[in-house]
């Protein structure tokens, strides 16, 4: 069964860093995608940043430079950086990555909530 728990979230002041984590049980970030998104209001999710099967890292526009993404292959965990906050970062993060054949499947992490005060 495929498990992604977020953590590392909290209230931080415009200009502060956090890192969050995604540790992952019952797959291995390796083929397929897997990244992470945020949600604000209404039913999208948006993307921050992503690595794709083949390891390229994307970010959304308004994180390039501020944001990194990583992963530690031997604890099986996806990190995000986050710099430079503002207030415009505040929203629920959730970790995601896909799996199986072809990468059809596309499991969520619970969220965790990242605010930024200015």
């Amino acid at each position: 069964q495929v498990q992604l728990v977020e953590s590392g979230g909290g209230s931080v002041h415009a200009g502060g860093s956090l890192t969050l984590s995604c540790a992952a049980s019952g797959l291995i970030f390796e083929s397929c995608e897997r990244g992470w998104y945020r949600h604000v209001s209404g039913p999208r999710r948006d993307l921050v940043s992503r690595i794709t099967g083949n390891g390229t890292t994307i970010y959304a526009d308004s994180v390039k430079g501020r944001f990194t993404v990583s992963q530690d292959n031997a604890k099986n965990t996806l990190y995000l950086q986050m710099n430079d906050l503002t207030t415009d970062d505040t929203a629920l993060y959730y970790c995601a990555a896909r799996t199986g054949p072809n990468c059809a499947f596309k499991h969520w992490g619970q969220g965790t909530q990242v605010t930024v005060s200015s």
